[in-house]
């Protein structure tokens, strides 16, 4: 198949793309190497074999001119980030994704399949359920207020009981915040706009996927690479709230296998999936994973992870992902957190053009108030 790859020069797309060559697919990538991510610019994993176009998904003449002669889309480009810049991540993941099928629709395009990069944000707090008077709730955001005071648990709202998570399906909608926003009109997007017009396409909800490439300079890209980077300069991660928060971590090497799958299975069109690891772990447990990881590699002991009181406005509480939907396609995850750090570390020490932007990255936060500080007191 002849298949673009929206994003190709990114973490994802990237690896995505490897895996379309090797199966014979010939591949376009359409990246604007967006800065800081792509602070270097093309990165040198981006394979000869593939043509690349350095352009915009909000420029619909960039579209025009990627979807010609292709049979399928992969998606990925998307902005993402933690800052306040609410019209960037619509004009970018929403607006982007509308060119897509508005330039199908035009030129009456026969693609075979547009696969849709979703996020596990859309699902925003996910499910719960009241262990003393069994109702079943689904959060709103935790309040600024509740936050500020260090309550990070959500409460029944009628008996004031801590909250049970449950895996949250892909039925459940809630996002909070503007990236969130934006990835659920991608969906929405792909589920009517695909089925209205005869475009089979698919949204995958992905919870954080670790591993090789993921950029250092991205503020919003995952536990991983940001205590990866502490540890690797030596110094302790900050770990947010009280670190007992839950996470969904998934391998990119199993989150290339799932797309790879619907895009060959007929079965997976005009479907929402969930693709992640299947267990849940603590911040502060995958906080320890990485400094064992990076004690042994370094040859001393690395500090624990600090906890001292911050929150990230606009988190969520837990963020797990039931899965079983994508597993009755036949895919399973095979790989577990310690091989993506593994993985990321192999790959991290063999750069040579890592810089320590980290401190950089939290002043900035906290100076736009996105990182803030619980009042104990």
């Amino acid at each position: 198949m002849r298949i673009l790859v929206t994003g190709g020069a990114g973490f994802i797309g990237s690896h995505t793309v490897d895996a379309l060559l090797s199966r014979g697919h010939t591949v376009r990538i359409l990246d604007n190497l967006q800065k800081p991510v792509h602070l270097h610019g093309k990165p040198p994993w981006v394979p000869k074999d593939a043509e690349f176009i350095q352009a915009d998904v909000r420029d619909k003449s960039a579209w025009e001119r990627a979807l010609d002669w292709v049979d399928a889309v992969f998606h990925f480009a998307a902005y993402q980030d933690y800052m306040p810049d609410f019209s960037t991540f619509l004009h970018v993941n929403a607006v982007g994704t509308s060119l897509l099928y508005e330039v199908a629709v035009e030129k009456k395009l026969d693609l075979k399949k547009v696969i849709i990069a979703s996020s596990q944000f859309v699902a925003g707090e996910g499910q719960y359920q009241c262990p003393d008077c069994t109702r079943r709730n689904a959060p709103l955001l935790r309040p600024a207020d509740q936050l500020a005071r260090g309550m990070w648990e959500h409460v029944c709202p009628e008996c004031g009981m801590t909250l049970d998570w449950r895996w949250t399906t892909e039925q459940h909608v809630s996002p909070p915040n503007a990236y969130a926003l934006a990835k659920h009109s991608q969906e929405t997007q792909a589920m009517v706009l695909g089925w209205r017009y005869g475009i089979p396409s698919v949204a995958l909800r992905y919870s954080i996927v670790q591993g090789p490439r993921q950029s250092f300079y991205n503020a919003y890209s995952g536990a991983c690479r940001i205590f990866c980077l502490h540890y690797y300069f030596g110094k302790p991660p900050t770990v947010y709230e009280d670190g007992h928060q839950l996470r969904d971590f998934v391998n990119i090497e199993d989150v290339v296998q799932a797309n790879l799958l619907v895009l060959e299975d007929p079965r997976a069109d005009y479907h929402v999936f969930n693709v992640g690891g299947g267990a849940p772990w603590s911040v502060t447990s995958f906080a320890e994973t990485v400094r064992r990881e990076f004690s042994a590699r370094l040859g001393r002991e690395l500090p624990r992870a600090e906890v001292p009181g911050l929150f990230r406005f606009g988190d969520t509480r837990n963020a797990l992902s039931d899965i079983q939907k994508i597993r009755a396609l036949g895919w399973t995850p095979s790989r577990s957190p310690e091989d993506s750090v593994r993985d990321y570390a192999d790959w991290l020490f063999e750069q040579n053009n890592v810089e320590d932007i980290l401190d950089y990255t939290m002043r900035a936060m906290k100076n736009l108030n996105v990182v803030r500080k619980a009042d104990y007191a």
